[in-house]
């Protein structure tokens, strides 16, 4: 078990597993058969929360007690997604939560759209999407930038970094806050708080963490290297590899993606301007 106050108490696998009855192996099953979606470390390691635990059990039970394949334990998990309770009856927010997930499921229910509706116009799985507004966590890099592009929003947003009115911030080494945590070992420090036309941030990725995938949006961006090495992907097929010391600069609205092609971690400075990230 991962230490934390009892809301933020993490269970590695095979924890999880036994408090559900099955094996780790099944809990990766699942997995793949897009019933749960664990958390992620920034090293990738699978944890889960209480939330997830719960979830783990009616699955146990739908697929013992009720003899539901895969598919009909989907649609009756969907019965019971964030947006109800048992009841039917539709949640409210607790204002003072400001979490990324929280926003994201404000923006959703503003705009009128169901878990449903947002998964078909990204690609992004409701199960994903759901964990993702419970624990502000699971969705890769990508599929979050194309779930905050299709909400209308950015990442920076979702954050909480453009909260305040810009102009001076000041953040004191290592007193960042950072972006959600993604799926693939991603940790995004935010550099700059507040409405700024520069989005500045420092990227540190474990080993072999990548966007997963290609985006683009309005701007130009900038990156210095620290340390480690990074692979960057313009276009599809032209390929750039940074290394400690190293700058970039590429204009946004090319698709591009990146992963880290260390053995160890990789940090770096990225700015991107105006925000629109």
């Amino acid at each position: 078990m991962i230490e934390g106050s009892v809301d933020d108490i993490r269970f590695k696998i095979a924890e999880a597993a036994r408090m559900a009855g099955v094996s780790p192996s099944t809990l990766r099953l699942w997995e793949s058969q897009d019933l749960i979606q664990p958390i992620r470390t920034p090293t990738g390691q699978r944890v889960y929360d209480r939330a997830l635990v719960d979830r783990l059990k009616r699955i146990a039970w739908l697929r013992t007690e009720k003899g539901l394949n895969p598919a009909a334990i989907r649609e009756t998990l969907r019965e019971f997604s964030p947006d109800v309770d048992e009841e039917g009856v539709e949640t409210e927010d607790d204002a003072s939560d400001i979490r990324a997930g929280t926003r994201m499921r404000r923006l959703r229910r503003e705009a009128g759209k169901t878990l449903e509706t947002v998964a078909q116009a990204t690609g992004v799985s409701v199960s994903q999407l759901s964990t993702f507004e419970r624990t502000s966590q699971g969705l890769s890099f990508t599929a979050l930038h194309e779930v905050a592009q299709h909400l209308g929003t950015t990442l920076a947003s979702l954050s909480g970094q453009e909260e305040g009115r810009g102009g001076e911030s000041l953040i004191r080494d290592g007193k960042w806050s950072s972006w959600p945590t993604t799926s693939s070992g991603v940790a995004v420090q935010v550099l700059a708080e507040g409405r700024n036309l520069m989005e500045c941030n420092r990227f540190q990725l474990a080993p072999g963490a990548s966007s997963e995938g290609a985006y683009q949006h309005e701007g130009e961006e900038f990156i210095h290297m620290l340390s480690g090495s990074l692979e960057i992907i313009l276009d599809g097929d032209q390929f750039f590899e940074l290394h400690a010391g190293d700058s970039f600069y590429f204009e946004s609205r090319r698709p591009h993606s990146w992963r880290n092609i260390s053995s160890g971690e990789t940090v770096l400075i990225w700015i991107n301007t105006p925000a629109t990230f």
